[in-house]
């Protein structure tokens, strides 16, 4: 793959060709980022469940402030890349390879635009109600492409959907955000009838042919037409070594200040990242500064920031070891998996620990049962109503559903079926759980 093609400032909106690399005192990449920072899909992150539940007086991560800390180590790994990409290529325009950093930074804000309401739990509650629950029986209504898409609901898939559809009432396009933006996102570039047994892709059918001309514009590799299928961007890697970094430690972090685990343990899992040989000097910091400040969830938050440091050196050193095997798409796995020694060996301590001690505590446990139940009752009440829209209640209750989600009734069943998902995964977890009680007549509205 080529840079000077990988790196492209056009825009996805149909019907236009206009490529302009800035605009005024902007670029068309910084563009990108300050068009998600004041959306209305990446506001509401700040009420949905990263894992704790939101807070009460302990205030623990959200959607959205895990987003915006991926998209700081985001803009870091890609600020490092683009000084190595100079070294190695020559570009018409070598300007742009000073934009990589806004790139992924703004990849990194939209990555968690498509998870709906209740944490990780969200996508499995959505994917569970047709496998298992209620909605069984719409597989005979689709075909196996788009029952596939219905059955593995994906986050990852939605975000894109999200950024390039166009919504009732919107602009068409979406958001137009640039290609290059939009590749990078994509972390699984294929549909879902070739993703490994039901799971992790990056586009739904509706969606196919929107991601097709963005890997044809960025010439990206493709390698299979039928199931469609393509390599990673490259800075893909970038986007997913930011998550992977951010989400591993802060659960960490935050099991502390919920007292999950204990300051003992905390500082017994962080210092694994530490190799008592050759980072003497990182050591000798570290002990100083614990004698001088007190404040425990001070003292765990500098040992964060330090390991974040070196986890992003290690990552943009693992890049650029196999630039070649990335740049010809046959690199496997990502770049976290491929750390060696004593950050390999830590790194795979703190994933041990999230499955066995973090995920399956009491409270993220109540969230997801509940995520379950609402998120069931409001498919099944409005795929019902989409279906079946002249009986009196469907009528009402698809009345307080908001405009952008109107179904037209020459819609395809998928179309409709689409659109309620685009509704669901589009809600807070405050929001999904208040139409649920009033669906259920648990609770009255109120005039205010």
């Amino acid at each position: 793959m080529d840079w000077n093609k990988l790196l492209s400032s056009r825009r996805y909106q149909p019907g236009s060709t206009i490529t302009m690399f800035r605009s005024h005192d902007r670029s068309q990449f910084q563009r990108d980022y300050d068009r998600l920072i004041f959306s209305s899909p990446f506001r509401r992150l700040q009420n949905k469940t990263q894992v704790f539940p939101l807070p009460g007086n302990i205030f623990v991560h959200n959607r959205l402030t895990h987003s915006l800390e991926v998209a700081s180590v985001g803009r870091s790994l890609g600020n490092k890349i683009a000084q190595f990409v100079k070294t190695k290529e020559a570009l018409e325009h070598p300007e742009i390879l000073e934009e990589i950093g806004t790139i992924v930074s703004t990849a990194c804000l939209a990555h968690d635009l498509g998870n709906p309401p209740f944490g990780h739990s969200g996508e499995e509650a959505i994917s569970y109600f047709f496998t298992e629950g209620e909605g069984q029986y719409l597989k005979k209504l689709l075909t196996d492409e788009e029952w596939a898409d219905i059955s593995h609901f994906e986050g990852n898939a939605n975000a894109f959907r999200l950024l390039t559809h166009s919504f009732n009432g919107r602009r068409p396009g979406g958001y137009t955000m640039t290609f290059t933006t939009l590749a990078s996102i994509v972390k699984y570039p294929f549909e879902s009838k070739a993703s490994l047994k039901g799971h992790k892709y990056g586009f739904f059918q509706s969606e196919k042919e929107i991601y097709k001309e963005v890997a044809e514009e960025l010439g990206i590799i493709q390698l299979n037409s039928k199931p469609l299928q393509y390599v990673r961007h490259p800075l893909v890697y970038l986007v997913e070594a930011a998550d992977d970094i951010c989400y591993q430690i802060m659960d960490i972090e935050d099991s502390h200040k919920l007292k999950i685990l204990s300051y003992d343990e905390t500082t017994r899992i962080l210092l694994n990242f530490y190799d008592k040989d050759t980072d003497k000097e990182d050591l000798k910091t570290i002990s100083r500064t614990f004698r001088i400040v007190t404040d425990k969830n001070e003292c765990i938050a500098f040992l964060r920031a330090g390991i974040i440091n070196k986890l992003i050196n290690a990552c943009a050193d693992i890049f650029c070891q196999n630039y070649e095997a990335i740049m010809n798409g046959t690199f496997q796995g990502s770049l976290i998996h491929h750390l060696t020694g004593t950050n390999k060996q830590a790194y795979e301590t703190c994933t041990e620990l999230a499955y066995s001690r973090i995920y399956h505590t009491n409270i993220v446990t109540q969230i997801q049962i509940a995520g379950f139940k609402i998120l069931a009752t409001i498919l099944k009440e409005y795929i019902d109503a989409v279906l079946k829209p002249e009986t009196y209640y469907a009528r009402n209750i698809l009345s307080v559903m908001p405009e952008q989600y109107k179904v037209h009734q020459d819609d395809s069943i998928y179309t409709k079926i689409q659109t309620v998902t685009d509704y669901v995964s589009g809600m807070t977890d405050s929001y999904a759980l208040n139409l649920y009680r009033k669906i259920k007549g648990i609770e009255l509205p109120e005039i205010r």
